[in-house]
Order: C-alpha cells, then sequence, then structure tokens
C-alpha cells in the first residue's frame, strides 16, 4: 500500500447549483472530472491523503476581507460560502497540523475579487484566497503570508486587497495584460506607497512552456520567497496555463504544473481557474495531489502530450530572462521608495474604474492612504458604479497605528450620509464591521 511522504488533506466542491449558464467555462464539470480521475486513480485509498468536507464561510468572514455591496449576501450565492468555507476547511486542518499541506479543490474562484465588491467579475464574487487568510490571521495569529498565484489570468483582486499590505508578498506568475483579461499585472505595479515590493508581477508572453515558468519560479519566486520568510505559503493554483485551455495561450503541461508545486512548497493550495474540463483539469490536479504529497508523478501524462510542439521559442526565453532580470532590479529599490515615500508623503491618492465584465457593471473609485511612519496607513474608497450605487467605505488595517485608527473614525463619522447609499467601517484590529445606510 502506498503511503504519502507529506500528509496532504484535500477538499472537493464542485458546486452543483452554482454555473454562469450551462455551457460556461466556468461549470461544474470542471471538478467532477477531476473527482472521476482522482477515484479512477485510487488517489484516496493512499494512506496521507485525506478527503475533508468544507465548512461554510459566514459574513463576518467576508466582511473581514470585502466591502461587498450593499452587503454579502447581495453578492454571494451559498456555493460562494461554501467555496470559501473548503478554503478555510483546508486551512484549518494545516494549522492544527491534521495534515501538513492541503489542496482546496473548489468553485467558484476568486481572485478577481477587489475589496469593493459590486458583482462579479472575472467570474469571481468574494476572493476565497483572502477571506482564507484573514480567517488565519484572526483564529491563529498568523502574521506573514505568501500568495504565489499561477493562474493565467492575473489575480488582480487579490492584488487590490494586499496592495497596501507589507505583511502579505503576492506574487503573480500570469499571461502579459496586453494579451489577457484583465489587462494589469505589469512588472512595474509594486504595491502601495508602504508596501512596495510586496507586490510582484511577473508578465510572461504567450506560448511560454515549462521551461519559462520554472525559470521565472526559480529566478524570482523562490529568492523573493527566501528573503521575506513567510509562514505560510499559498498557492493560487489556477490551471488554465495549460497548452490545451480554450481561453488563454499559453503552452504548460501537467507535469510542469507537478514540478511547480514541488518547487514552491505551499502550505495550502486553492484552485482557481483553468477550463479544459476533459483534456487537461484530471491530468493537472492529479499531478499537483502527487507532488503535494511527496508521491512520484513522473507517469501522470495528457494522452495528446507531444513536448516537441509545445516547446517556447528561443525568443520567448530571452524575453523571459530580461524580464526577470527587470523584476528583480526593482524588488532591490523598493525599500528606499518606501523610506522616502514616509519622509515626504502625508497622504496619497490613486483613481481607477474597474469593470464587471461577468456583471457588466462599470465602477470608478478614488482611494486615499495615509502614508503613516508607523503603520501601513489607514485607507478610504469613494465608489459609485453605472447602476447609481454610491459608496464610502474606510479600511483599518490590522497593525494600525493609534493616530491612523483615530482618523479612520473621523472620516467615517464625517463622511455625508446624504451623498453615499452606504457607509461602511472596516475595523481590523478591533474585529468590528460598521455599516449603515445614507
Amino acid at each position: 500500500m502506498l503511503t504519502a511522504a507529506t500528509k496532504t488533506g484535500l477538499v472537493f466542491f464542485p458546486a452543483y447549483d452554482w454555473a454562469i449558464s450551462p455551457t460556461h467555462p466556468e461549470r461544474e464539470e470542471r471538478l467532477l472530472y477531476t473527482q472521476d480521475q482522482v477515484l479512477e486513480e485510487g488517489l484516496l485509498d493512499i494512506d496521507g491523503l485525506v478527503e475533508l468536507k468544507p465548512d461554510i464561510a459566514t459574513s463576518e468572514d467576508i466582511q473581514r476581507v470585502h466591502f461587498c455591496v450593499p452587503e454579502p449576501a447581495a453578492v454571494a450565492t451559498e456555493s460562494h460560502l461554501i467555496s470559501a468555507g473548503g478554503a478555510k476547511t483546508i486551512a484549518d486542518a494545516v494549522m492544527t497540523r491534521r495534515v501538513r499541506r492541503g489542496f482546496a479543490l473548489v468553485r467558484p474562484p476568486g481572485h478577481h475579487a477587489m475589496r469593493v465588491v459590486h458583482g462579479a467579475r472575472g467570474f469571481c464574487n468574494i476572493n476565497i484566497e483572502a477571506i482564507m487568510i484573514e480567517y488565519l490571521r484572526a483564529r491563529y495569529g498568523v502574521d506573514r503570508i505568501a500568495v504565489v498565484d499561477t493562474d493565467c489570468h492575473h489575480g488582480d483582486g487579490t492584488q487590490d486587497i494586499y496592495w497596501h499590505d507589507p505583511d502579505t508578498l503576492f506574487i503573480s506568475l500570469h499571461q502579459d495584460g496586453r494579451t489577457l483579461y484583465p489587462g494589469s499585472g505589469f512588472s512595474h505595479e509594486l504595491g502601495g506607497p508602504t508596501a512596495m515590493g510586496a507586490t510582484i508581477n511577473v508578465p510572461l508572453p504567450p506560448q511560454t512552456s515549462e521551461e519559462g515558468f520554472l525559470y521565472a519560479m526559480d529566478q524570482v519566486v523562490m529568492p523573493l520567497l527566501k528573503e521575506f520568510k513567510p509562514d505560510l505559503v499559498i498557492n493560487s493554483a489556477g490551471q488554465d496555463n495549460h497548452y490545451t485551455d480554450p481561453i488563454t495561450n499559453m503552452n504548460f503541461s501537467a507535469r510542469g504544473y507537478a514540478e511547480l508545486t514541488t518547487l514552491l512548497q505551499a502550505d495550502i493550495a486553492v484552485l482557481e481557474g483553468g477550463y479544459a474540463i476533459e483534456g487537461a483539469l484530471p491530468y493537472v490536479n492529479l499531478g499537483i495531489i502527487l507532488a503535494m504529497a511527496g508521491l512520484d508523478y513522473s507517469k501522470v501524462r495528457e494522452p495528446d502530450y507531444q513536448p516537441e510542439n509545445i516547446r517556447q521559442s528561443r525568443d520567448t526565453g530571452d524575453y523571459i530572462k530580461r524580464l526577470c532580470g527587470e523584476i528583480q532590479e526593482y524588488w532591490k529599490k523598493c525599500p528606499g521608495i518606501i523610506e522616502k515615500n514616509r519622509n515626504t508623503k502625508k497622504f496619497a491618492e490613486r483613481e481607477r474604474t474597474i469593470f464587471y465584465d461577468t456583471d457588466n457593471i462599470m465602477e470608478n473609485q478614488k482611494e486615499k492612504i495615509r502614508v503613516c511612519p508607523d503603520c501601513s496607513g489607514v485607507l478610504a474608497i469613494n465608489s459609485w458604479t453605472d447602476r447609481g450605487y454610491h459608496i464610502h467605505a474606510v479600511h483599518i488595517p490590522r497593525k494600525a497605528c493609534q493616530a491612523c485608527s483615530e482618523l479612520g473614525y473621523q472620516w467615517h463619522r464625517e463622511a455625508n450620509a446624504r451623498a453615499f447609499d452606504r457607509i461602511f467601517l472596516q475595523d481590523r484590529p478591533r474585529e468590528l464591521y460598521l455599516a449603515r445606510q445614507g
């Protein structure tokens, strides 16, 4: 009987009752084929592979992360709560040492959901990784966390939530945003004024193969993780870099995903995208599970796998080498930029237009943060959409100093009730969330 070298937990939640449409790429079959493959291969008969049942996330879990407009129930169905709850289940199992590692194979996905949520973007309503991370911090006191997002699409929602958080290192490897939704995730996107370098983007060119992915892992991801020294490493394990995926343009294989997983050694993986339902997902997930458990994955292979057909060009390899060198240089400059910001700025602002492609909503956002010498800074967001909803939201960060905490409550009190439909306050040190109608 086989025994896993590393005890690994698995949570499956296909979300039978949730789909954007019956023929949409994001549908329940994404996980049903994987479940069949796992059963056919007898993985759950291996000693040390443990199947766990998903929990359900609460409104309090969501409100540590999001400002849902007008409330969580308006944007998250029961399936979203169970998907986030499945990630929580794996987190609990890892923290209580029931397992050493865990993989939440759940849907709907979440990494395009930003701090403010008016609806669905990129098939995502709530950010299941961020909900899991902030649950870990609230329950277990975990501090420094690294998120490595290997989905083909830039994890713009997770980036947005942790843009100002120096204790969360967010690294996204993805297809270049000039060629794919959501059109972001460029190498100069490095984080907010007090968290420069806590966001790292590796925008890879179309037709990148495992050679390019593993080079970027070796040259960028692993050195940054070593320097950051996280308490936990989370893999947003999107699988749409596969060479058969119908909505992307990359050349990654199931074996490549397994090698990446072995290299990364993530504590927790959470499924994100991946839409080659029969040709890729069962094999990729099989490889990831075996790699997490420390088992042999050398025989994992897609039926149509021909390595010579998906080999990247020399120009692509040269481009990736230059890109990785550029990112390394950006990283080295970030501590000096943070120090300069704290010495020269009192506040920083940014304005954005955000399109909710799934729900066809256009949001405008104005953001203001105190550039604090003692913490990451209190944040205020003014957000309105073409649907007519207008909100004011204040986020007091987890390690807020007294001055930022007091300013956050002042901003909340002074918000003109007549100007907004909802006024929110998210006080992380006190685990307090306030919402009132305008």
